[in-house]
């Protein structure tokens, strides 16, 4: 009983949410008094020594270093200090490039270079081959898993990666979810207007008839779901704030965070993460938030951006989110759609009443909208997270091709 009641929890919060809300976190979760802004000065400065002091910490004594390098501003500082800090240290900088997806690789490149830093690419043709291996070693139904392939590359170089997880959560990173949060509220809105606009801005987490997803075994409603949110959006903390404190105790406490470190733990390789210490973390998040988000010209984190010109004064103030990524759509026409119909055809989570076979069939097509592509690729990751651990059907060992 116990079990069921954990799978019927994880699987409606990953399915809706994208992450787990049951799962211990390992990060400290933070509450709003954490957000409440506080004077400051020389912010570039002070946040440069935090994150040096890190790197001095963690990596003074290690021979060759692997940086995780997607090009954005987060990755690309780490770069930067990395190498200002350590001089004389080999460092390998891993870039990702996925089938039919935007491709970062050459403006990596170029940053390798400046920095003497040897740079690897990796190319995934089909993102789904290796879902049993990755949801094997971190024993949740997740599907966005690309941190397995970094970690993997990274773990046949060195013992130490570093990368530049939080930025977007602490530095003001979302900027295409913050223009439309504040275009669907006014300085009126309850907590549960700002609840619902919020989740507005995190559609492709969700589908209009997410409700109708869920089988005999799920029952599904959206108060529940707006239940968690409330602590983070009834307080007195400005709208933006209290997106961040949303987006902190969201995909970051209870997906990226423990998703990442079990694949580090799993490879044996050491994770060096400057933006997500404990004192750079109570620092951030009492910053006032026009130093994170440029509202007038939609630009998130004009402190990391500030810091990294001193070291590479060309970098672009792109107003486009950047990172390792995947068009799922593509990914969907070339492998998601065969994967999912030999998969869910006779579907274990269907049989056992925990999703709907009557959804599945209604949508089960070819040509979707990203949003039902992101849906359907969480109930494949469910499926196959099913199939290793609750029936015992298929190894971790196994490819999805």
């Amino acid at each position: 009983m116990e079990e069921y009641k954990q799978i019927e929890s994880s699987l409606k919060s990953i399915l809706t949410l994208r992450y787990d809300h049951t799962i211990e976190p390992l990060l400290h979760k933070l509450s709003w008094t954490d957000f409440v802004e506080q004077n400051s000065v020389n912010e570039v400065d002070a946040i440069e020594t935090y994150i040096t002091k890190n790197i001095e910490n963690e990596l003074s004594k290690t021979k060759k270093i692997v940086v995780a390098l997607s090009g954005g501003v987060d990755s690309s500082l780490m770069l930067a200090l990395v190498r200002k800090i350590l001089p004389e240290v080999d460092i390998t900088a891993i870039s990702v490039i996925f089938a039919e997806s935007f491709d970062e690789s050459k403006d990596a490149q170029k940053l390798a270079e400046k920095f003497d830093a040897e740079h690897k690419i990796v190319y995934v043709e089909n993102y789904l081959e290796d879902l049993p291996k990755s949801i094997g070693i971190i024993k949740r139904p997740f599907w966005d898993l690309h941190w397995y392939t970094i970690v993997k590359e990274a773990s046949s170089i060195s013992d130490s990666l570093v990368s530049g997880d939080g930025g977007d959560e602490l530095f003001g990173g979302y900027t295409f979810r913050y223009q439309k949060f504040l275009s669907l509220i006014n300085p009126n809105s309850s907590p549960l207007e700002k609840i619902k606009a919020y989740l507005q801005c995190h559609e492709r987490d969700w589908v209009p008839d997410q409700d109708k997803i869920f089988g005999r075994k799920i029952p599904f409603n959206w108060d529940e779901i707006y239940s968690l949110f409330y602590p983070y959006f009834d307080n007195p903390l400005s709208p933006l704030a209290q997106v961040s404190l949303a987006d902190f105790n969201g995909k970051l406490l209870y997906n990226f965070s423990p998703v990442n470190t079990a694949f580090h733990k799993f490879f044996k390789i050491k994770s060096v993460t400057p933006l997500l210490t404990d004192n750079l973390i109570s620092y951030t998040s009492h910053l006032k938030y026009d130093l994170k988000y440029n509202v007038r010209d939609n630009l998130g984190k004009p402190l990391l951006r500030n810091l990294l010109h001193k070291y590479v004064p060309d970098f672009p103030n792109f107003d486009v989110k950047r990172g390792f990524s995947v068009d799922t759509v593509n990914l969907w026409k070339s492998y998601g759609y065969k994967l999912c119909d030999y998969y869910l055809s006779e579907s274990r989570i269907v049989n056992e009443g925990w999703i709907s076979k009557e959804w599945i069939k209604s949508h089960l097509k070819k040509d979707l909208d990203v949003r039902y592509v992101n849906k359907f690729l969480g109930l494949l990751a469910a499926e196959v997270w099913y199939r290793l651990f609750i029936t015992n059907e298929i190894k971790s060992d196994a490819t999805l091709n």
